[in-house]
């Protein structure tokens, strides 16, 4: 299969206009395959020669112009159209499609609840051609019409609003100009939940077995998905460009969510059967915003090239996280962008496989090295320049500068330098540097403060390890007077602003005595690394919980965390602080992103295996003091994280083996389906059960989720045969889904374990290799993401790793998570290595 190169598709885009797609999708033809017919309408301006592109199972016929083509004319995915006239032109192509089991095209699941079948399209980047025939590329705009023939008892969804013919037949109102990658289906017996708002149909969806978990939620779905509307309807001056709003939440979606106009489809985990924290609600009404968000910035207004995706998702995260705190009742939204989201931008940003938000087009040549740039600095990273942005321009300027933007280029195209010209027309200031200097440009700026102090006043410098400008609040503190338990309570003295250019810093100075705390970016409104003063450090070292503004405590845990991460500070410092913090913490995402980082980072990665042990009986000691803290039931959300996290961190199999045996944790919760699986997979890796308890439980919980939990536990087993048998499944079988192929992967490595798998390590990268070629980037990703010998933290494997980048037989997809693997590994040896 060939990919798009950008040169052929600017040279398409030169040639042809698209006007309109007939599509006719038969989904009764099996549950191998389904028939696709699609009939293409274009113009070529001149004569010449160009190609369609299809992944057919059986290519039956095509035709140009009435004549009929040779069907072996297909080379690869590539159908070429010679000698093409100066001209109106009509395609007609009639194909059987795969159905896929990996979320690409159009993804097959039989929900084994109750045996009911749904399918749904993920056509992003280049998958459109797994479902018909098209121009593909996103420059190349056009009206989708679809009729879909679907089995009786299934309802059909689509782009627009649907009508239901005879013959099972649903016919969807044709598109305005959208790009390939935007077409949406989704069909089966769905569950579904419809209402009116602002003149257009509104609706969510799901399979049948989880109605009663959308029913329950419905009401707070829908509320933010009206509320996010209206606000985006004030900020916009372009109407919603669509004529219904549907939401779909599938089966073994890939991503978060995907941005289809007027159908956005959500990965179903975000219909809870079990208990969630009110953090993880506004994770979910966050990806609302965000997915509503690219109706304008993605969907309206559409990238040329895909090295623009960040004019896409940087755009729909930024407007995602500051649009619910605006609308709704998650006003802390930027709390868990800080102390969550945050890092992975940080994280991606010091990798060797960092890029430009922003990048060189020459450095995106093609869609298979498009799709490595949808990581963290395309969302978080970019996320946080915008918020930079904001903070320099103003939020009226930037603002204007957006709806200049739609205005000029609605349900057309658009380039980053199209964007930063509409931004500048409305501001006086240098936008065009400020691009070069935060767009262009790659790593993390570190900030470190300097401080002097005089009779009467106190003086700041800081010193830029960096390339970028960055307007930031600072924050000054001092001990509160009143006394009380716990950590020293900490009182805001100032909050002042300074600019900080790109090579030097003149000194601020300010009345009164040096503050207890000085904390640079304290409202975390630019993308950097702070570091803090000694004096300021032991302040927060006393008083971390004691500082009034959440946000602030997260822009602090997020420094202790860089420092773990550079080797400045020891891991167990780390410890000691959350230890002697969370107890007193309010935020939940707090608690939720320290604790997450602690067990899967600290105890799992960045301490010695003999140090482990220790870390994990403090990391219980700290769970078991917040669970003591919620029993008066006044705050579930923290007792379930610390519920979670002491299930994780359990070193002896008895107090949690007790919790499944009674079904509940003392004084609750009760174990939902999530619980129980959790504990049943922490006793897998412990030896404590056995495949006799997996199947009775499975029994119990037959739903998807609960054979995700069996394939978990299974590997999760430490026997050889054990670890053979998913080995297996995962590498040789290539039958496993691609969540079942996840599940069994997160199982398999385990640091208890890895005496057990250590032989495991060096066949890794050639099968992994080899499975990415048979299975493609969907199975390749998770191959590297979590299939990957994470807790292998030595010299031998580093090697092994390195000389596995060398093999020239990987996609693209897979070297790029193999190469951020192996840097995390060497980042994991030098913390070990400077303590």
């Amino acid at each position: 299969m060939s990919v798009l190169m950008r040169d052929e598709a600017q040279t398409r885009a030169q040639f042809l206009d698209v006007q309109r797609y007939t599509i006719d999708l038969d989904l009764t033809a099996g549950e191998e395959t389904f028939d696709s017919r699609t009939h293409i309408r274009f113009t070529a301006h001149t004569a010449g020669d160009t190609f369609v592109e299809i992944k057919p199972a059986t290519l039956r016929s095509i035709s140009l112009d009435g004549h009929p083509l040779d069907p072996a004319g297909l080379d690869g995915n590539r159908f070429p159209l010679t000698a093409l006239s100066a001209g109106a032109h009509e395609l007609r192509i009639d194909a059987a499609m795969h159905y896929s089991r990996t979320g690409e095209g159009m993804h097959r699941f039989t929900d084994p609840t109750d045996n009911e079948t749904y399918v749904y399209t993920q056509l992003f980047m280049e998958d459109v051609q797994r479902v018909f025939a098209a121009f593909d590329q996103p420059d190349l705009k056009s009206v989708f019409a679809l009729t879909v023939t679907a089995p009786e008892g299934w309802t059909v969804l689509g782009n627009g609003t649907v009508q239901h013919t005879e013959d099972g037949r649903w016919t969807l109102a044709p598109t305005p100009p959208i790009s390939t990658y935007l077409v949406a289906v989704a069909a089966g017996p769905w569950h579904s939940v419809t209402t009116e708002h602002a003149g257009l149909p509104f609706g969510i969806h799901c399979r049948r077995s989880l109605a009663p978990h959308l029913d329950a939620d419905a009401d707070e779905i829908l509320d933010i998905t009206r509320a996010c509307f209206d606000r985006f309807q004030e900020k916009f001056e372009e109407p919603y460009p669509f004529d219904s709003y549907d939401q779909a939440f599938v089966p073994e979606f890939n991503a978060g969510a995907m941005e289809n106009p007027g159908l956005v489809t959500f990965r179903d985990e975000f219909i809870y059967r079990s208990a969630v924290t009110d953090t993880e609600r506004q994770l979910r009404g966050m990806v609302i915003a965000h997915e509503m968000a690219h109706m304008w910035f993605g969907d309206l207004v559409t990238l040329a090239w895909w090295d623009d995706i960040w004019l896409n998702e940087s755009f729909a995260e930024y407007m995602g996280y500051q649009t619910l705190a605006e609308a709704t009742r998650f006003t802390d939204t930027w709390v868990d962008f800080g102390v969550a989201r945050k890092g992975w931008g940080y994280d991606a940003d010091q990798r060797p496989s960092t890029h430009p938000v922003a990048p060189d087009p020459a450095a995106v040549p093609d869609t298979a090295s498009a799709m490595l740039n949808f990581d963290g600095i395309s969302y978080a990273k970019g996320a946080s320049a915008l918020r930079q942005l904001v903070a320099w321009l103003g939020e009226k300027d930037f603002l204007a500068g957006i709806n200049t933007h739609f205005a000029r280029h609605k349900f057309g195209n658009a380039t980053l330098a199209d964007f930063i010209d509409n931004l500048a027309s409305a501001t006086d200031r240098d936008v065009h540097a400020w691009a070069e200097q935060w767009l262009r440009t790659t790593g993390v700026d570190t900030l470190t403060p300097h401080l002097t102090e005089a009779d009467t006043t106190w003086s700041l410098t800081v010193d830029h390890h960096g390339t970028r400008p960055h307007r930031i609040t600072v924050g000054t503190y001092d001990h509160a007077i009143d006394t009380q338990s716990g950590p020293d309570r900490l009182v805001l003295r100032d909050r002042f602003e300074i600019g900080i250019p790109q090579d030097h810093h003149t000194p601020t100075t300010r009345p009164g005595r040096r503050p207890a705390l000085v904390l640079l970016n304290d409202n975390d409104l630019t993308y950097a690394k702070v570091r803090l003063d000694p004096d300021s450090w032991n302040t927060v070292v006393r008083s971390l919980s004691g500082i009034p503004d959440p946000l602030t405590r997260a822009v602090i845990w997020n420094t202790a965390r860089d420092m773990v991460r550079d080797g400045e500070l020891d891991p167990t410092t780390y410890l000691d602080a959350a230890r002697a913090h969370l107890p007193h913490e309010s935020d939940l995402a707090l608690h939720q992103a320290v604790l997450t980082f602690a067990t899967t980072q600290i105890a799992g990665r960045y301490l010695t295996p003999d140090n482990r042990p220790a870390a994990l009986t403090t990391l219980t000691a700290l769970c078991r003091d917040l669970i003591r803290r919620t029993e008066d039931g006044t705050n579930p959300g923290l007792r379930l994280i610390a519920v979670r996290h002491l299930i994780d961190a359990a070193t002896q199999p008895d107090t949690i083996h007790g919790w499944l045996t009674e079904g509940t944790v003392p004084g609750g919760p009760e174990l939902d389906p999530e619980l129980r699986w959790r504990i049943l997979t922490r006793l897998a890796v412990l030896g404590a059960t056995d495949e006799t308890t997996i199947t009775a439980e499975l029994e119990q919980d037959p739903s998807a989720t609960g054979q995700e939990g069996a394939a978990r536990c299974r590997a999760a087993l430490p026997t050889p045969e054990a670890k053979a048998a998913a080995w297996h499944a995962m590498f040789t079988d290539d039958t496993l889904s691609n969540y079942l192929f996840t599940a069994t992967a997160q199982g398999f490595w385990q640091p208890e374990q890895t005496a057990l798998v250590h032989t495991y390590v060096a066949r890794y990268y050639p099968e992994a290799t080899q499975l990415a070629v048979r299975r493609g980037p969907a199975i390749a990703q998770a191959a590297g993401r979590d299939a990957f010998p994470t807790y292998a933290i030595d010299t031998h494997s580093l090697h092994l790793g390195e000389q596995g980048l060398t093999d020239q037989a990987l996609i693209p997809a897979l070297r790029r998570k193999l190469a951020d693997q192996i840097d995390d590994l060497r980042r994991a040896l030098a913390v070990r290595n400077a303590h």
